[in-house]
Parts: structure tokens; sequence; C-alpha cells
């Protein structure tokens, strides 16, 4: 059936619904877990700091092709970097600067709904722009990823990650003005691990008893191809959260994983638009959570269900010595993620988990030199429909607003006025949560004033590490405490919920010189 074709648009179809899948009816575990490979350098190149200084580089494609999400599914277009979704990790030590060219290889063509009515997705840009974020990278601000830096098919650019930070798991993504949340959801994202000394005489899991789970929903349409939501008006395609029933792992729908009757690591990162993540194991398995976002944790936090929001990460342990020959199934929420089969024998393991991990020396509030109050707003049409995200209730071209000086220390107070959790990314720094409060949203609005219910709750035990993404709760002011140290320069703080981040949930800082 011919489609009408919408003005000004280049004669592309106008976005539209398309039947979706129902992915509970494919047969579950029936696909090993891939685990992504390690990005391979092709040689070394100069440090832009000091000439004398060779340092890795790494070249990686973006680029468009197919791929088998699951054994009874066609295979499925996606965007991914050097030829995976999700790409290559990255390996590095702390210290141990890299070159990375990021070179832009796909399509002139978006195959997802552009919304032109959104600041930055503009219909005289290309339809297709990326640029690269090291989400949780002490980066130097021209290559941090800049939404406005984007570039288009054919183009490159070449970022220095210095990693001049602790061990950590970090996670690389588009970060492209306006379509961030579609080419995120095409699959451009990947896992990046720092290590150092300090995380290397803990003796934890290591090698293949070490694995990242890179997990993401997804919806698909009954050609098995991605579906992404759109609002039903084609003017306005953007709708404000999305949701899917297919949670992937390393780019799978229900993988299983064959393990050995002993202890695993795993690098588990929220990589959705939206969705929160809620996780737990089946057989009465617990997790023991031994980092965060930027981290190691001070010691080992037990838990039945690890929650992440977007962009969050956790670092895990599962002992799986008490469940020869059993199946295990890691659930987020009621719906099944993968399994893990457990071989009847196996040595096991005699590594003791440490006690104590890495101290979190906490920063003092009175070593902050400013506190600044910002609100999280939400601003609906006349019947209530979300149409904009805003951070104090400003736009994301409207001027400069918060300028840290460089080394010194900020406590920011996030007074969330919307119904939504949001989880808030700072990018340059790593910071602690101070605690959270709840507060009157009516009496905020009112009168300006902060109203306050109850005591300040500190914050998880799970929470209690460096971080780069806090989940700011509804009707709550969440407090955070960071030292603006490294670099100076133009960054950004935003939303991680995708949909919210690209329709102005999202500010530029400038970190300055004293």
């Amino acid at each position: 059936m011919a489609m009408a074709m919408g003005r000004g648009t280049a004669q592309k179809p106008i976005p539209k619904f398309r039947t979706e899948f129902n992915v509970n009816s494919l047969a579950q575990f029936v696909d090993p877990l891939p685990i992504p490979e390690i990005a391979k350098s092709s040689g070394v190149r100069p440090s832009p700091v000091d000439a004398s200084v060779k340092l890795p580089y790494f070249r990686i494609a973006m680029q468009q092709f197919e791929t088998k999400i699951h054994r009874d599914l066609k295979a499925t277009r996606v965007w991914g970097y050097g030829g995976a979704s999700p790409g290559p990790t990255f390996e590095t030590r702390s210290g141990q600067g890299m070159l990375v060219e990021w070179a832009n290889e796909l399509p002139a063509a978006h195959f997802l709904p552009i919304d032109h009515s959104i600041h930055g997705a503009e219909a005289d840009k290309p339809d297709v722009r990326t640029v690269v974020h090291l989400h949780g990278g002490k980066t130097p601000s021209a290559s941090d990823g800049y939404p406005d830096d984007w570039y288009a098919p054919g183009k490159s650019a070449t970022c220095h990650y210095p990693n001049q930070q602790d061990a950590a798991m970090l996670w690389y993504h588009d970060h492209a003005l306006g379509i961030n949340r579609l080419n995120v959801f095409a699959g451009l994202l990947g896992a990046f691990i720092v290590r150092d000394d300090v995380e290397d005489a803990l003796e934890l899991p290591r090698e293949k008893y070490e694995i990242p789970l890179v997990l993401y929903d997804r919806a698909f349409d009954l050609d098995g191809q991605l579906n992404y939501p759109v609002s039903g008006d084609p003017k306005k395609p953007w709708t404000p959260e999305v949701f899917c029933d297919g949670v992937l792992a390393n780019g799978k729908l229900f993988p299983y994983l064959e393990v050995e009757p002993r202890k695993y690591r795993f690098r588990v990162l929220n990589g959705s638009n939206a969705r929160f993540f809620h996780l737990t194991l089946t057989n009465n398995l617990a997790f023991q959570q031994i980092g965060t976002d930027q981290g190691l944790l001070p010691a080992p936090v037990p838990s039945r269900r690890v929650s992440l929001a977007p962009a969050e990460r956790a670092d895990v342990i599962v002992d799986f010595s008490g469940n020869r020959g059993e199946k295990v199934i890691l659930k987020n929420d009621n719906l099944n993620v993968m399994q893990f089969r457990v071989a009847a024998s196996g040595a096991g393991d005699s590594a003791l988990l440490p006690k104590t991990l890495r101290p979190v020396p906490k920063i003092l509030e009175s070593a902050a030199v400013k506190t600044r109050a910002l609100s999280l707003v939400e601003v609906d049409d006349l019947i209530q429909r979300p149409m904009t995200m805003l951070l104090n209730n400003a736009h994301w071209s409207m001027p400069v607003t918060e300028s840290p000086l460089l080394d010194s220390t900020e406590i920011w107070e996030l007074a969330n006025t919307t119904d939504d959790a949001h989880p808030i990314h700072l990018h340059l720094v790593r910071f602690q949560i101070l605690d959270r409060r709840t507060f009157d949203v009516s009496t905020y609005w009112a009168t300006g004033q902060m109203k306050f219910f109850g005591p300040p709750i500190p914050p998880e035990p799970a929470e209690a590490g460096w971080k780069d993404t806090v989940r700011a709760d509804p009707g709550m002011v969440t407090r955070i405490i960071a030292r603006f140290e490294g670099f100076t320069g133009r960054y950004v703080w935003h939303c991680h919920i995708l949909e919210h981040e690209d329709n102005e949930m999202m500010r530029p800082f400038e970190v300055v010189a004293k």
C-alpha cells in the first residue's frame, strides 16, 4: 500500500505504528550469550599533549549491518561500532591514554523516525549525524562528545581518552543532539573497562570468569526489525519514553550462558533508552555488588535485587558453587532476561570474596564553595501530555548558567517536580550522593520556597561509592557533591532517559580556570 509523503522531508515516509512482535512467543534460551570482542589497536600515534609519548590508536567504524537477535527471528538491521552491536569492549589501564578515531560509515538516510520539531533535529540538518561520548570518562572537552559536535557519514573524529581515573566500567554511545535516542536504539553503544593495580590485588574473578552484560530493551515488528514507538502525530513523532518487552543481553534475546560451579564477575550496564531494571536471580541466588558507576564500593553489598536506572552500572559477583547441575534465570521484574546453565561438575574456586574493597573517602560538605539549587521540570499540553522536559526551566540553547571553577567542589541540589524518576548524568566528574529528601512540590511552585516533609534519607548501600549518574526520584531533592577537576571547557549535564535528553532535558556547563 502506498504511503503518504510529508512535505519538506525529502520524500520520506511518515512514521507510523507497526504491529509489534510478541517476543515472549519465542523459544527461550536457545542462543548462547555473545561476548563482545576486545577492541584492538592498529598502531600508535603521538599524544596530543606530548608528541614524544606514543599512545595506542584505534579506528572504529560506525556501520549498518544485519544481525540475528534470536534464532527464530529474521536478521535485524542495526547500527553498531566495529561491525557489532554492542560494539567491541575497550580494555585499558588507569593512566594509559589512547586515541580513538570514530568513523561515520553509516548510510545517508536514517531508518528510525526523526522528529524535526525537536531543537537540534531540524529538517535542514543531515538525517544521519553522530558523535561519541565516553560515558564516565574524565576526558578533555574536545573529546567528550559535545552534542553539537556531530558529523555526517563520510567524516570522522579522533578522541583523546587519558583514562586518568580509577578502575571502573564506563561505556560509550552516541550523543548527537536531537537524535541521540534513535542512534542508541539503533545499536550505537558499547562497554569500556578501565583497570588498575588496586583492583588487580583483590583477586576478583577475571578472564573468562569476568563477563560484561550490556542490557537494553527493544521492540520488533513482525519482520523482526527494530520498531521504535511514535506518537501518532506525523509532524511530531517524539514520544516521552520508550519501554519494550524484549530485553537483549549483549545483543541477544533470551540467551544462555554455560557456567562452572564457582564465582563469576558480571559487569552490568543498563543501556536502555528509558527502562529501569530490577534484576533478580532464581534458585534463591543473591548478588554481591562490589562496584557501581565509577568503580569499587568500600565493601561488598549483598542483595537479592539490583536496581539500575538507564546508564547506571553494577559490578556484581554471583557464586554458582551451590547450584551444580541447575539452571538459574536472570529476571527483570517478571520477565526473563537470560539463563545460566551451571555445570554438574567442576573444581570451583577457593578464593574468598574480600571483605573490604576500596576506600571511598567522603567529600565533606564543608569543602563545597557553592551550592546550586536546580529543578527538574516537565511541560505538559492542555490535556496533560508531556511536551518538553527542562532542567532548571532552561532550554538547551540558553546561555550557560553553571560555571564551576576548576578544582572546586560544589553541591548540586536536584529538585524533581515531575512524576518521573530521572537518571541525571554529569559529564567529566564523578560525584557522591549526599541524601534525598521529600518536599512539597505545590508550595515550591507557588512560593519558590522549599518545604520538606521529612528528614534526609542517606544513599542506599549500593550507591555509597563514586557515581556519574544519580536517580532523582519524584517529589524529592537529591543532593550530590562533586569536585570539578581534570579539565576546563564546556560539558553537559542531562537526564539519561534518552527521549527526555533529546527534548530539552540537557544543559551545558562550563568548567573555568580560577
